[in-house]
């Protein structure tokens, strides 16, 4: 039996949209998640060698495609898997690989202390506002041990698509990114042992900017921000976008840039 606490699922507004956001994209998520697949088997090759967790939980699951990679390379072991949408979780749940599927907050953990010995998430912290919260919360549910190995977005990422915007009309269209500064600052300043902490750029081309902007809203991670600029588009606005980020292109396409951050971290065993 996994050691459930009776902790409700909430958070602010903007939370909730971005729960509400990747549940809509729960079907479209794996047709466009080339980036995602790669970040997430790098951050596979950055377990400890020989590390061999009893129960590990994929935080920020999504569609599961992690979890069955888990699965398969603990095959002894038992997982969980969480997210803070529920249209993820109906998505994954039918295709296995965790022993159970769980509604939850990374900043809240519905999971009891000291009953887990991997915590694994790819590309899902960065949509959480507070990242203290989240380590505090990966050191009370580690076991003595036990390991945090997270990717997640900094600064830089998706910096194309932002300078365009911002030549054309000032406001924010794309989502903000906490800096590597920060990250290095909340890891040091946790009660875990930080083991290796960095970034690497990763680059995406697209033939158009319709081909980026269609698989940001498939993956569910358009503008999220809050106070971003309502209403419709304009058609002089989408023309000046388009020259602006064409003055990007390069010989493989229009470049989407990406600033991965890979951390893990581990719980001091007892002594």
């Amino acid at each position: 039996m996994t050691e459930l606490m009776q902790n409700p699922l909430g958070g602010l507004p903007d939370k909730r949209q971005v729960a509400a956001s990747f549940s809509r994209a729960a079907d479209s998520y794996d047709s466009v998640a080339a980036l995602q697949r790669k970040v997430g088997s790098e951050l596979l090759t950055r377990l400890p060698a020989q590390f061999s967790p009893q129960r590990w939980l994929d935080l920020g699951c999504g569609t599961g495609h992690f979890s069955r990679a888990l699965a398969e390379r603990f095959s002894a072991s038992d997982g969980l898997a969480l997210d803070i949408a529920e249209g993820m979780l109906r998505h994954a749940r039918p295709l296995g690989g965790a022993q159970q599927f769980i509604a939850g907050d990374a900043e809240r953990l519905p999971l009891q202390g000291a009953s887990c010995d991997l915590l694994f998430s790819s590309l899902a912290l960065q949509w959480c506002a507070d990242f203290q919260a989240v380590l505090s919360e990966a050191h009370r549910v580690l076991r003595p041990g036990g390991v945090l190995a997270f990717s997640s977005l900094c600064v830089g990422t998706l910096q194309e698509l932002r300078d365009s915007w911002q030549a054309v009309d000032g406001f924010v269209h794309v989502n903000r990114f906490r800096r590597f500064a920060d990250y290095q600052d909340h890891c040091a300043a946790s009660a875990l042992q930080l083991l290796s902490l960095d970034t690497r750029v990763e680059v995406m081309h697209f033939p158009d900017l319709r081909g980026l902007t269609h698989e940001l809203k498939a993956l569910g991670a358009h503008n999220l921000n809050p106070g971003r600029p309502g209403g419709l588009t304009g058609r002089a606005r989408m023309r000046a976008l388009l020259e602006a980020y064409e003055r990007c292109r390069q010989p493989q396409g229009l470049p989407a840039t990406y600033q991965v951050v890979y951390g893990v971290l581990r719980k001091e065993p007892r002594a």
